[in-house]
């Protein structure tokens, strides 16, 4: 018997293999081996099923950011980069958030959702680096650098490799002050 959960994970995985289009009833059925009728018992349309799929990739990345964050900010500044870089392949899932990022050019609902992810991402970033820097506004154009670096690792043809991202990352991270005087 199928779950919610089931159709939810496959259409993940289906999403980020290939794209928006891919995400398709019948198609997923197929890979469930399943029959479109179980998944009539679980959503109330394909616009069910999407903004179930879109709320899934939200909470998956939401809750892999809260954990990597809570687990950083525990230590020094220096050191709670290094972790969350250790921790990017964690919160960054980056063919799944390269498929949402692309619907959401085209779909309110995607657009919304990955505001959401990218709202709270920044949010993390900064207040992270306003532990170094006392001016809110310096804080977030500095956590904007690695924000916008993982934003377009997502956009770019041919897509950048996650090893080709961390050596990125780690550079980034040898950018960092020990300490505020070090600003």
């Amino acid at each position: 018997m199928s779950t919610k959960d089931d159709w939810l994970d496959e259409g993940l995985r289906v999403l980020a293999a290939e794209g928006a289009p891919g995400v398709r009833t019948d198609r997923i059925a197929a890979r469930l081996g399943l029959t479109k009728g179980s998944f009539h018992h679980h959503f109330r349309g394909a616009a069910d099923y999407r903004r179930a799929l879109l709320d899934r990739y939200a909470v998956r990345t939401l809750e892999a950011l809260e954990d990597a964050v809570g687990e950083a900010s525990a230590l020094p500044p220096l050191e709670a980069f290094a972790a969350l870089r250790d921790r990017a392949g964690a919160v960054l899932d980056q063919p799944l958030e390269t498929a949402v990022r692309a619907w959401a050019f085209q779909d309110d609902d995607a657009r919304a959702t990955q505001a959401r992810v990218d709202t709270a991402r920044l949010e993390a970033l900064t207040e992270l680096w306003s532990r170094l820097v006392d001016d809110p506004e310096s804080a977030r154009t500095a956590a904007l650098l690695p924000h916008l670096v993982i934003v377009g690792a997502a956009m770019t043809l041919p897509s950048v490799g996650r090893e080709e991202l961390s050596k990125v990352l780690d550079l980034l991270v040898g950018l960092v002050p020990h300490t505020a005087a070090d600003l």
